[in-house]
């Protein structure tokens, strides 16, 4: 049963039981209204709980119902019904009350929770506003300021911050349930609160507005809701409780169908299906309770920290000991950077530093349960760490290889049972970044794969399982990227036109600032072994800077020129003149943003198109995840595939033949082309 009725004396408990996390279905909602009606009717009830079975509170909208007409009864008017309920409601809230969950809890005259549970309205992250007076009744409980914060960041309260800031009436040790009736008859025998729509909104101070405006828009950036939310809330500051309802309704319903919100909606569906792929359904994971991580460089650290925010211990192995202590010294940083930021307290960080163990000795690993190398980018070196691990590790233990490039296949030639062994390929940051490419050799078992997944949910990363070829999904885009920019160059553009356009679109940096920042050499050491192998990588411009080390910042110079002590890119004479020696001949254009963007975001589709062709990828929405986790696309465009289809893939098509007719990008693959008629890459299989 989906709400159910129980009464307590005077007190009347209503449960809602709609797992997995209580979502507000039609049927649900239906249930709350005939509840809200029945209990009004029965002179026996003078208050009434509203608590929900199961692991959370009502956790929000039904995701089921996403995208397509809403029925009624409509949310807004549960809210209502609620509010102006002749018997006091009470939330009793465990777990999350988040969206719609809150917003009925708003409508309740009070609410209650234990200390684990957390509040919120998230609206803003799936490019909508508040739907149901979220906007409106927030600031009349808590204030403009804490309203404000919240609507536009969509950041979520735990119970204790919330009932600082007013949003709870009171927070419950021990049985919520108890606590909520006992809360409930004590209210009864004081005047009633007013209901939140009969509350005043408390006006802030005069230059609020405008200075939050200017925060809020920094940080949104070119994102919509965020800015829209802000104005529903100001609404609710300077209007009737009706108008600023009728104006928050307006805003939610416009936004539900913008083209942000799609895009939003695509990557929440993405990433819930990424953390438990469908291949691996039943396949039940090792348990991973130890773990170890060869090197201690800034990947290696970065990793171990990764780990060790998760709360698992972590032996870090290096070569030496001397390599040993500053192994220790890149993880103490990150700890002590985290704690002056006030992310952690001294203690924590101290706590974290307290389950590593270094040591140059690899029979400290005889009993662990995952080993992650992370040495350096070289096939024999890495195949010399694997094997020593094979020979100390346990039979059972999981071995990971964290490889940009290299071949997992190769790195693990020769092992004892080769089975569990898999590519773990993190980004730098490691303990920053969300994206983790989790790479399957042909021996690899479903169940050390799956290992490999729980391990990324339990380090609150976004997994991806990519399949073996040079770069893997991540960075065999980021190639494609690289040599579009470098074409453009060719064709007339300039570093800083290109830069400027992909900012424009959405990245935080463009491709030359992003090269000057993480060092033009990395990715010449590998064109170089892809060279090695046999491949052409173009990249002519790029290969004369690194012949004059022209490296980026690190070296003072690289796309563009840097004045020492300074990271403010400046454009370069001698980059401007490579540039015109290798653009001889080459038939120069006006290039516009839109056409600079162009140029870069289709080639990237129709890699990621030849990456699902040759099955490096398994679906379109993952490598969405790749790029906007791992690389920077902006989110609210949904990934360089969503973009392309919600673009139109026949104009994808078009707009890549005529770069192609020029010289500028490869044609489109026979993959794109089947996605194009199809008008969507959904279906669409190597």
């Amino acid at each position: 049963m989906t709400v159910s009725i129980e009464q307590q004396g005077e007190i009347a408990v209503v449960t809602v039981d709609n797992p997995p996390v209580n979502a507000l279905s039609q049927a649900l909602r239906q249930g709350l209204l005939d509840a809200a009606e029945r209990l009004d009717a029965d002179p026996s009830v003078k208050a009434v709980v509203l608590a929900c079975a199961g692991r959370t509170f009502i956790a929000g909208a039904d995701v089921g119902e996403f995208g397509k007409p809403p029925q009624p009864p409509h949310l807004p008017d549960l809210v209502a019904r609620v509010e102006r309920a002749a018997k006091p409601w009470v939330a009793a809230i465990h777990g999350s009350a988040l969206g719609g969950g809150f917003e009925v809890a708003l409508g309740c005259r009070f609410r209650v929770a234990v200390p684990s549970a957390n509040v919120g309205l998230p609206e803003v992250r799936l490019g909508i506003v508040p739907g149901a007076g979220g906007t409106v009744r927030l600031p009349r409980l808590a204030g403009v300021e804490t309203a404000v914060d919240m609507v536009t960041t969509g950041a979520p309260l735990g119970a204790l911050k919330a009932r600082e800031a007013g949003l709870i009436d009171a927070v419950i040790d021990g049985d919520l349930i108890a606590g909520a009736v006992q809360f409930s008859r004590k209210a009864l025998g004081r005047p009633l609160p007013d209901s939140l729509r009969d509350r005043p909104v408390a006006a802030p101070a005069e230059p609020f507005w405008e200075a939050t405006e200017k925060t809020v828009a920094a940080r949104a950036k070119r994102e919509e809701a965020p800015m829209k939310a802000l104005a529903c809330v100001r609404r609710a500051a300077e209007t009737d409780f009706e108008t600023a309802i009728a104006f928050e309704r307006e805003t939610f319903l416009a936004l539900r169908g913008s083209p942000q919100a799609a895009a939003l909606r695509h990557v929440f569906f993405a990433e819930r299906a990424a953390t438990r792929p469908p291949e691996l359904a039943g396949v039940q994971p090792r348990a991973i309770k130890s773990t170890a991580v060869i090197g201690g460089g800034t990947m290696g650290a970065g990793i171990a920290a990764a780990l060790r925010d998760a709360g698992l211990p972590v032996v870090l192995i290096e070569r030496d000991d001397a390599q040993v202590e500053r192994g220790l010294a890149n993880l103490r940083s990150i700890f002590d950077g985290a704690a002056k930021r006030g992310r952690i307290s001294a203690v924590v960080a101290a706590e974290r530093m307290a389950g590593v163990t270094g040591t140059a000795d690899y029979a400290a690993l005889a009993d662990v349960d995952l080993v992650i190398e992370a040495v350096f980018e070289d096939l024999d070196v890495k195949r010399d760490v694997v094997g020593r691990l094979s020979a100390v590790c346990r039979d059972d233990a999981v071995l990971a290889t964290n490889t940009s490039y290299l071949d997992p296949e190769r790195i693990a030639e020769g092992i004892g049972n080769p089975g569990r062994f898999l590519g773990l390929h993190f980004f730098s940051p490691a303990h920053v970044m969300k994206l983790l490419e989790i790479v399957p050799t042909q021996a690899t078992t479903p169940e050390v794969l799956a290992t490999g997944f729980a391990l990324a949910r339990t380090l609150n990363k976004v997994p991806v399982r990519a399949g073996i070829s040079d770069g893997f999904i991540g960075n065999r885009i980021l190639k494609v990227t690289r040599a579009q920019a470098e074409r453009l160059l060719l064709s007339g553009g300039t570093p800083t036109a290109v830069d400027a356009a992909m900012r424009a679109f959405g990245l935080p940096m463009g491709p030359f600032e992003a090269q000057d920042l993480g060092g033009l050499d990395i990715a010449a050491f590998q064109r170089k072994a892809a060279r090695a192998r046999g491949d052409t990588p173009f990249a002519p411009i790029a290969d004369r800077l690194c012949a004059i080390e022209r490296f980026g910042q690190k070296s003072g110079g690289g796309w563009y020129d840097y004045e020492p002590g300074e990271r403010t890119p400046r454009p370069s004479e001698t980059v401007a003149a490579i540039i015109a020696e290798e653009a001889a001949g080459f038939p120069h254009r006006d290039w516009d943003e839109s056409s600079i963007a162009e140029c870069i975001l289709w080639p990237m589709a129709n890699e990621g198109a030849r990456i699902l062709g040759d099955g490096t990828a398994l679906r379109a929405s993952d490598i969405d995840l790749v790029k906007i986790h791992g690389y920077g696309f902006p989110l609210w465009r949904g990934g360089p595939m969503h973009y392309a289809e919600a673009s139109g893939l026949d104009k994808v098509v078009d707009a890549l033949r005529a770069l192609a007719t020029a010289g500028l990008a490869d044609p489109p693959c026979e993959l794109l082309l089947e996605a194009a008629r199809r008008g969507s890459f959904s279906g669409v299989f190597r």
